[in-house]
């Protein structure tokens, strides 16, 4: 087994819950069948994973001279990063926080003989 290879994306503008309904697809797939998912997805977040995973494929065949067509997908984590608070008019004068959630993804792909 080969070493394992990483790409993050930090402060993505997607909230962490509706990140990971993406993430649990593709975790453990094959590199060209998880694109082929997330490329298809309606989901935004799909779109944000998959620009993580192009990354981490690129880091694996330039930096580490893997080969692409035997990587798999190993992990894929989305945690929580931090939230932009704003506020919103309520009746009376009152006013409502808002929290606009962010995530932090990260990608580790690996090949597999």
């Amino acid at each position: 087994m080969s070493e394992q290879v990483v790409a993050h994306h930090k402060y993505a503008r997607v909230s962490p819950q509706k990140a990971r309904l993406v993430a649990d697809q593709v975790r453990g797939l094959a590199v060209q069948k998880a694109m082929d998912l997330l490329t298809f997805s309606p989901k935004k977040s799909s779109e944000l994973i998959s620009k993580v995973l192009n990354s981490a494929v690129a880091n694996a065949e330039h930096n580490h001279g893997l080969d692409v067509d035997n990587l798999f997908v190993v992990e894929v984590c989305i945690n929580e990063a931090p939230s932009l608070k704003r506020f919103r008019a309520r009746a009376k004068g009152r006013g409502a926080r808002i929290t606009k959630r962010n995530s932090h993804i990260t990608v580790k792909v690996q090949e597999v003989s």
